[in-house]
């Protein structure tokens, strides 16, 4: 008996397939970590860059896959000596050639523009394993000190002193510029021009170990005014804390050595090792943007660190009791 087949199902044709590729790889250009939605300038410039290599790499394919049908299903026939020599040197040669050669100055005339001096805040960001360093250098010479997060005033040049502590990393905030890589033992400077106001996620995008995946930060672009206060409060002692169970927490976190590890201005806490806390309630993340900063998420945190981020240096406190734990978050979530 002849077997019996069965016909394979179709899910979706060839066109429908190009359909829905096509919108997923559309659905991917939005969001606050789109290098093709700019907020700034250098984004900007950076987005006209792809857009016109992309031209030029769609006209250049279809010239020569063009050329190729054209030889090879319209005309096979043998042709002539002289019209092949002529193909190879205006089809080979001389098109790509041109093409290549008028992409290559275009993106050449783009990079000073990428390189301006900055005229903002210069502001030093230091890598760890896996978190942010991050130092705004001020006019009298003091520095402000924060982590995991960038603030910058939109409409001026800021410039970024960037350096690593222990490996290479990335600093990269896409819908504001390009990437530039962090090594230990060296400074690497960059300048970002940020235009519009908003929130965007900046990440490492230099694989970096365990939690490299966990190690980002959000950079916030405020109206000149909004930052210049932001700053000050920035630079002023950490609060006293509002409640009982808040001041509770304080004691909690002197007694069990954190300050060994963290520096909370204005109190005994001056430690170097791990992020600055003076204002970590006011931010945007914990943890380089791994938890939000809710009284339940900095108990996440306090309890066991590993689970959030693997590889972590700082130590589990699961040996404390839920009403001590929830104690100290209480006190890191009203430091503002």
């Amino acid at each position: 008996m002849p077997r019996e087949t069965r016909a394979r199902p179709t899910f979706l044709s060839g066109p429908s397939r190009l359909a829905l590729l096509s919108f997923l790889l559309l659905a991917a250009c939005e969001g606050r970590q789109s290098a093709l939605v700019p907020g700034g300038e250098d984004a900007r410039i950076l987005g006209d860059l792809f857009w016109v290599m992309l031209a030029g790499a769609v006209v250049l394919w279809f010239g020569m896959n063009g050329l190729f049908y054209w030889a090879t299903r319209r005309s096979p026939a043998a042709h002539s000596q002289r019209i092949a020599n002529w193909l190879v040197i205006l089809g080979g040669i001389a098109f790509p050639t041109v093409t290549l050669s008028a992409l290559l100055v275009y993106g050449l005339s783009i990079m000073p523009d990428l390189r301006a001096t900055g005229d903002g805040p210069v502001i030093r960001v230091t890598g760890e394993q896996w978190w942010w360093r991050v130092e705004y250098e001020r006019e009298d010479g003091s520095t402000v000190t924060t982590a995991n997060e960038i603030r910058l005033p939109a409409g001026v040049r800021s410039t970024f002193l960037l350096d690593s502590k222990e490996v290479i990393h990335s600093f990269w905030v896409p819908s504001l510029g390009g990437k530039m890589d962090m090594f230990p033992g060296r400074v690497n400077e960059m300048t970002l021009g940020p235009e519009r106001p908003g929130i965007y996620r900046g990440q490492c995008a230099e694989f970096c170990g365990e939690s490299h995946a966990w190690m980002a930060f959000e950079a916030e672009v405020m109206e000149p005014d909004a930052f210049e206060a932001w700053l000050e409060a920035e630079a002023a002692p950490a609060v006293t804390p509002a409640s009982a169970e808040a001041a509770r927490g304080a004691a909690l976190f002197l007694s069990q050595g954190c300050g060994a590890c963290h520096a909370v201005r204005g109190t005994p806490a001056v430690g170097r090792v791990g992020p600055d806390l003076t204002h970590v309630g006011s931010r945007h993340s914990l943890a380089a943007g791994r938890l939000g900063t809710s009284t339940e998420d900095f108990a996440k945190w306090v309890a066991n660190p590993g689970a959030w981020k693997p590889g972590a240096e700082m130590p589990a406190y699961d040996h404390l009791t839920g009403e001590q734990i929830d104690a100290i978050a209480a006190y890191l979530e009203g430091l503002e």
